[in-house]
């Protein structure tokens, strides 16, 4: 199995079992050159990928120590093209990409240091830059000011500021990506201070000072998505989570995840613990049921367990014929309106769905058993059709839908 694979299992292995931990911001290091491709040459006779290589790996220990997740592109000297460096990045789905890189210019007179990005206020016709990139602008300068700052200051050299640039690294990527050029190879004085341990040392420390004080955005997958807004207000609330730093708003919502968030909604250890349908189900999924009921899919160790105890309090749901209560199953948008709608209810101990108003969706007529409460939840301005006359009960629900759904429920 390749370096590759593996770690793309890992992730999703610790994306399986911890979906709602904290994180440490994953930051992707890439060692300029390598192998087949040296880089620039010194003065001194040193090669820019051995000094690029050192440099990353003294930056990887010292952001290590300070508690990022970091990851390395090469580790030795190997040959990496372009793309895939942006690949593995992409692949791991990290926070930040930093590629480090050593200096050279004809005139051999130029010194200090600089940092290149991609900014869209500048596009290359004959470079373009991938749609996320051209998002990220504002977030990759930063970055790149971050860095610039910190590592001139610590390492002394010349601050030769910042370089809109159309660098593959940098405009390739999805995340906020920088290239830092530390110092100049061909140039007597900033040859002398790549060549010192020392100072390369300084060089690693002041880039991961610039990378403490930079904050990445949150969930950079939803950067210029309908929901964002709503996503970002019910991060802040407390009320959803991402997976690391993303938060995949077109995936289909679990099960599980969307008790979780209800949870969180509604506080389900103080609803009375009534059963109180109003309504028959037929899909199988929430009638009343007993406290007790054990089902085969779901061990005590499942991390949703709890949550799934305490909806059986409230009688919200039961098990399929099977024996199984399928937490990793995608829900329906009727079966989020039929429970979203129960828990309004039971927060607010009315008495019971409001009547059922005019049919307004084709695809939801009033016999359906979740259509009472789609028509109550649209009344109320807290859910919406697909389009104007489609509701489209049967299809699952998605992340950005339910964040959306609840930033609309919370603004009432």
């Amino acid at each position: 199995m390749t370096l590759l694979k593996r770690l793309i299992l890992l992730t999703f292995i610790l994306t399986i079992a911890f979906p709602y931990q904290a994180f440490a911001y994953k930051i992707v290091l890439d060692a300029g050159h390598g192998g087949s491709d040296p880089g620039a040459s010194g003065v001194n006779g040193l090669k820019e990928k051995d000094v690029n290589l050192d440099i990353t790996q003294k930056l990887r220990d010292e952001l290590t120590k300070r508690g990022y997740e970091v990851v390395l592109t090469r580790t030795d000297d190997t040959y990496w093209s372009l793309a895939e460096r942006v690949n593995f990045t992409d692949a791991l789905k990290a926070d930040l990409f930093v590629s480090v890189h050593a200096n050279s210019h004809p005139n051999g007179t130029t010194r200090g240091s600089m940092v290149l990005y991609y900014d869209n206020d500048y596009p290359q016709e004959d470079y373009p830059a991938s749609d996320k990139m051209k998002q990220l602008t504002p977030y990759s300068k930063d970055l790149a000011q971050h860095v610039l700052d910190s590592l001139v200051s610590a390492a002394g050299t010349k601050n030769l500021g910042l370089v809109p640039s159309a660098v593959y690294v940098a405009r390739m990527g999805s995340i906020p990506s920088i290239l830092v050029e530390t110092a100049f190879l061909n140039q007597p004085d900033d040859a002398a201070l790549l060549a010192s341990d020392a100072a390369r040392a300084k060089m690693a420390v002041g880039i991961a000072n610039g990378i403490a004080g930079y904050a990445p955005p949150v969930f950079t997958d939803s950067l210029g998505h309908w929901a964002r807004e709503s996503i970002l207000r019910m991060k802040n609330k407390g009320i959803i989570d991402g997976i690391n730093n993303q938060y995949q708003p077109d995936r289909a919502l679990k099960r599980a995840e969307f008790l979780t968030l209800m949870d969180r909604a509604f506080s389900f250890d103080k609803l009375a613990t009534a059963c109180t349908p109003s309504g028959t189900v037929t899909s199988a999924v929430y009638s009343c049921q007993t406290a007790d009921q054990t089902y085969k899919d779901l061990p005590a160790s499942y991390w949703a367990s709890p949550v799934f105890a305490k909806a059986q309090q409230l009688n919200l749901l039961q098990g399929y014929a099977d024996g199984t209560i399928r937490p990793e199953q995608p829900i329906t948008r009727g079966e989020v309106a039929y429970l979203f709608e129960r828990l309004t209810q039971l927060s607010t101990k009315s008495g019971g769905q409001s009547p059922t108003p005019k049919v307004t969706f084709d695809d939801v007529p009033a016999d359906l058993w979740s259509a009472k409460a789609i028509y109550a939840l649209k009344q109320k301005g807290i859910i919406n059709g697909i389009t104007d006359t489609s509701f489209k009960p049967e299809q699952t629900m998605t992340r950005a839908e339910i964040a959306a759904l609840l930033d609309r429920y919370f603004a009432k």
